[in-house]
């Protein structure tokens, strides 16, 4: 028998894909950007650091890319065959765990590795200019290939664990979080209750926590700490490789029926059923449809109140007014979670009912393709509306909070009320504006795509990410440009333009107007594809709108075909 047959077959089918292509050249283009923004930003400024804040630039999202591998590439691999019941019949054969474990943790990291390559020589660039040595180049580098096998085998790990596409994501981004910030945390709890200096005990099993050790002066235990992560990663390897085997089958339920303990937790309970059936089946069948899963609104609500309770824990408590700073760059965290579970839910609602064969069932009978798009909608709506609202003032106050912390400081002047409008304003157009977007042009690639997390991921890359990039450069150089005349005409000394002010008021403003541009532009195109469309999306024809041959003109007889002697 052949070592490893899985795995020749999946890589060949892998490098044939177009995704694996454009998403390496996608990566090389993003980091050419950033390089060039870098270049430009530093050199309006002055900065003679510019190769090692383009270093840091770079490596910092290429770790964040790194570690968000595992949601969206492995964390449906095994679970998706045992849906469509292909892992069975894998099993069935003289393969073993390691056979299909490896073949597809082997599929699945070639794009994230692909792309990952594509950034160094970036980030050589970025070496060659100086304030960056080759010894913090190369372990930043393995730092980063560190990084992205352990979300790999996360991923595939939670994913052997799991069956269902969204639970799986879920699962994994807590494991990831659990995995990167776990450790630093309790080491830090337990050095600022003691009054001890701080002490790696669990810091090491971090990914994280190898990156920043990569780039630190003096000693540091780097090499220990990638021996500990790669143990963790193998450990959850060899993990997998037992569990994939005896998890393929569907157990069955005791007692069978719908009074199990899983389908009230999924549905909720008999009184809480039938209250939502009556409510909505009548006027909103679509919105019953897609909210009767209980759980679906769950995360967002312990997100949402979690958020809650730090914030009026930091309100209430004695803490110096710089922690009202660093939570300014902590809450966007959750908010981006928040913006994957608004995309992870509006693509799997189309894409289920469409696997399934109901989205045609739907078609045949009097339900419009408007009506069924709308309720979808109305379905997020419900879900999303008012965790989502909750999220957004929590984040819109702790932000003028902490402009106020800052003008206590002194940062600012009597400006500092116009800085607090700006950010709140801005805060809560581009929040609510961004889940618009990701909900829409999610709809539309949960209807066009054939896998949950790959319609993720391209919802969130496209909308969310790459925007956020690009936009948030594009206001920094463009604040910068429009300053510039304004600073060289007021001169320094006491009459000097206030650029700690002006220069994030026009940043923010101009990083709003490109992103409600954005939302916009999203927002019209995905509902102008799901009403056009819809039914050529779900009848498999793609953009074509479903259309059928012309017919045969009346009074014409259909040509005869004759056989040639």
């Amino acid at each position: 028998m052949t070592f490893l047959p899985i795995v020749g077959r999946e890589l060949r089918v892998a490098a044939r894909k177009r995704s694996t292509f454009w998403l390496r050249v996608a990566a090389a283009l993003v980091g050419l950007v950033i390089g060039i923004a870098c270049l430009i930003l530093s050199s309006l400024v002055g900065s003679p650091q510019v190769g090692s804040a383009m270093f840091a630039t770079l490596t910092w999202i290429s770790l964040i890319a790194a570690l968000s591998a595992g949601l969206f590439f492995t964390s449906d691999s095994l679970s998706e065959e045992k849906r469509e019941g292909t892992l069975g019949f894998l099993f069935l054969t003289d393969l073993r765990g390691y056979d299909v474990v490896a073949g597809k943790l082997l599929a699945t990291s070639l794009r994230g590795a692909f792309a990952l390559l594509a950034l160094f020589p970036v980030l050589g660039i970025a070496m060659m200019m100086g304030g960056v040595t080759g010894v913090q180049f190369w372990k930043t580098a393995l730092a980063l290939l560190n990084g992205l096998v352990c979300s790999l085998m996360a991923g595939l790990f939670v994913s052997a664990l799991s069956r269902d596409s969204q639970k799986a994501m879920g699962a994994t981004l807590l494991f990831l979080l659990g995995l990167v910030f776990g450790g630093p945390i309790v080491d830090g709890s337990i050095a600022w209750a003691r009054g001890q200096r701080f002490e790696p005990h669990l810091s090491p099993l971090s990914p994280g926590y190898v990156f920043v050790n990569a780039g630190a002066w003096g000693r540091a235990p780097y090499w220990s700490s990638l021996l500990t992560n790669q143990i963790v990663c193998w450990v959850l390897f060899v993990a997998a490789c037992i569990v994939a085997p005896r998890s393929w089958q569907q157990r069955s339920r005791r007692g069978g029926g719908i009074s199990t303990w899983a389908y009230t937790w999924k549905y909720g309970s008999a009184r809480r059923r039938a209250r939502l059936r009556r409510r909505l089946i009548d006027r909103y069948p679509i919105v019953w449809l897609a909210c009767r899963e209980r759980w679906q609104a769950t995360g967002v609500w312990i997100i949402s109140i979690a958020v809650l309770i730090g914030f009026l824990l930091l309100s209430f408590s004695k803490l110096h007014s710089s922690s009202w700073i660093a939570w300014r760059f902590v809450s966007p965290l959750f908010t981006w979670i928040i913006y994957l579970w608004a995309a992870s839910q509006a693509c799997r609602f189309f894409i289920e009912a469409r696997k399934s064969g109901f989205l045609e069932l739907l078609l045949s009978g009097p339900v419009t393709e408007r009506r069924i798009v709308n309720g979808h909608w109305r379905g997020l709506l419900r879900m999303f509306a008012i965790p989502a609202g909750l999220l957004v003032g929590v984040h819109v106050t702790a932000s003028v909070w902490s402009q106020l912390a800052m003008g206590a400081t002194g940062a600012f002047g009597e400006e500092n009320a116009a800085l607090m409008v700006i950010s709140a304003v801005t805060t809560t157009v581009t929040t609510l504006g961004n889940l618009l977007a990701l909900a829409w042009f999610g709809m539309w690639m949960g209807l066009s795509s054939k896998s949950a997390n790959w319609a993720s991921a391209k919802t969130f890359l496209f909308v969310q990410v790459i925007p956020q990039l690009v936009f948030g450069f594009v206001g920094s150089l463009a604040a910068m440009l429009l300053l510039i005349p304004w600073m060289s005409k007021y001169g320094s000394g006491s009459t000097a333009f206030p650029i700690a002010i002006w220069y994030p008021i026009v940043g923010q403003g101009v990083n709003c107007i490109l992103m409600l541009m954005k939302n916009v532009g999203f927002f019209l195109l995905s509902r102008k594809k799901l009403y056009e469309s819809f039914r050529g999306y779900v009848t498999g024809t793609g953009g074509r709108h479903g259309v059928l041959p012309p017919p045969v003109p009346v009074g014409l007889a259909p040509p005869v075909a004759t056989l040639q002697p």
